[in-house]
């Protein structure tokens, strides 16, 4: 990847300021409302907002713009982490984690692992008192150990709704009338629920109750076992994925257009599940370039993982194998039913840093079998659909979280890492 330790000690001390008129001069425009190039256009943005998109030799550039020089380069809407990990706002994770996103073109974050300091965080990177991509939030997770009953449920997802969180997440442990209590105070109140399918409801449940997006795959290979199957019980690995050698892969389409029916968007994470289970070592994995930028003691952590995954005595190297081929098969299938993807890699997580990781999950939807255009979408054109959002696609009027990068990415999902500069809430 070509991002140097000089681009991130530089946007790390760059204080937010907000130009006049920043012109984009001569670029190639990549507005991922459609499968196109649009080339050598001016666009102008202007208090945060792209004011205007022509040709080159149509648009003036008014006198005291900040003028970027596009030749040879794209623009493109910013990207999104749809399953980011945010530390409380005090920690000083933050503001690397923050930098090392927005430095590979990730304008974008919804936090996964809410805490009660991302409220006003979300409002600080608003206002730009802060430096680092936008922030979604949900509030603590409701599991099996925060949850004492469905009264409890309803009661705290009130609580988040009344605090002002942007939605509900879901983590493993919720009985089913717990799990149907929040869920329908949460459908009563008009507010999102979104992360892990719960054991006791199964993907079909949440799929009837409107569950918002399933992360990870969550559940799915349970859904696709045969029913005699004893694998419910088993050693299903990393979300399942070792139930691998037991799927009725023939079931996927059913799965994936009923979750299409339902209108639930899937974040997928694949990179994070291929990581843990297939082949590349750990001696590799220390060696990509990103992996400079997390400290020694956490690198650590994630070589023993990924270590206790693959040594578990019921772990089988063919089966992991065939397990990524599966979930790579439906993330295909639920792509062409029409059920929406999201762009999401659970960082940080074991070996997934922040901003690289969005890198490396375009390649896996690429490798899933969709095309450059069709990956690049989960994290731009879906997430502003997804959020009803003005972000997510080049276009007058959108807001200006833009990225240059320097070859088209549509002929090369990978050229979107090939970045020039990033333009955050309209400041260059």
């Amino acid at each position: 990847m070509r991002h140097s330790l000089i681009v991130i000690v530089t946007l790390l001390s760059t204080s937010v300021s907000w130009a006049e008129v920043t012109a984009f001069v001569n670029i190639n425009v990549v507005p991922m409302s459609s499968e196109t190039v649009i080339a050598q256009q001016t666009v102008l943005v202007s208090d945060g907002t792209i004011e205007r998109i022509g040709s080159v030799d149509a648009v003036p550039i008014p006198k005291g713009a900040t003028v970027v020089d596009g030749t040879d380069r794209y623009l493109m809407p910013g990207l999104a982490e749809m399953h980011a990990h945010v530390s409380d706002a005090t920690s000083p994770n933050v503001d690397r984690n923050f930098t090392l996103y927005v430095a590979n073109g990730v304008t974008t974050i919804r936090g996964m692992l809410g805490r009660e300091s991302h409220l006003a965080l979300r409002r600080e990177l608003e206002e730009g008192s802060v430096f680092g991509p936008r922030l979604i939030t949900s509030g603590p997770s409701l599991n099996g150990r925060s949850v004492n009953g469905a009264a409890h449920a309803r009661e705290l997802v009130n609580a988040q709704h009344a605090a002002g969180y942007d939605f509900i997440k879901i983590h493993p442990g919720l009985d089913a009338d717990e799990f149907d209590a929040l869920a329908d105070t949460a459908n009563e109140l008009g507010m999102p629920f979104a992360g892990h399918v719960t054991i006791a409801s199964g993907v079909p449940r949440v799929l009837e109750k409107g569950m918002a997006t399933i992360d990870h795959l969550d559940g799915y290979f349970a859904t696709l076992l045969p029913p005699a199957s004893q694998g419910r019980g088993g050693f299903g690995g990393f979300f399942g994925v070792m139930l691998a050698d037991e799927i009725d892969s023939e079931r996927i389409p059913e799965s994936a257009r009923m979750t299409a029916e339902a209108g639930t968007w899937n974040v997928t994470t694949q990179v994070l599940v291929e990581v843990r289970i297939n082949e590349t070592t750990v001696a590799e994995l220390r060696s990509w370039p990103e992996m400079r930028y997390v400290p020694r003691a956490t690198l650590q952590r994630w070589v023993d993982a990924k270590n206790a995954v693959t040594s578990e005595p019921r772990f089988d190297a063919t089966v992991a194998a065939r397990g990524i081929e599966l979930r790579r098969a439906l993330i295909l299938e639920l792509h062409r039913a029409g059920a929406g993807l999201l762009l999401g890699a659970d960082s940080p997580q074991v070996f997934n840093v922040p901003g690289f990781s969005i890198h490396r999950e375009l390649d896996a939807l690429v490798a899933a079998g969709l095309t450059p255009y069709e990956a690049l979408r989960t994290g731009t054109a879906n997430v502003a659909e997804f959020l009803d959002s003005n972000a997510g696609i080049v276009a007058a009027g959108r807001d200006a979280d833009l990225v240059v990068v320097n070859d088209n990415p549509l002929e090369d999902v990978r050229n979107a890492r090939r970045i020039h500069g990033v333009m955050l809430r309209g400041d260059w």
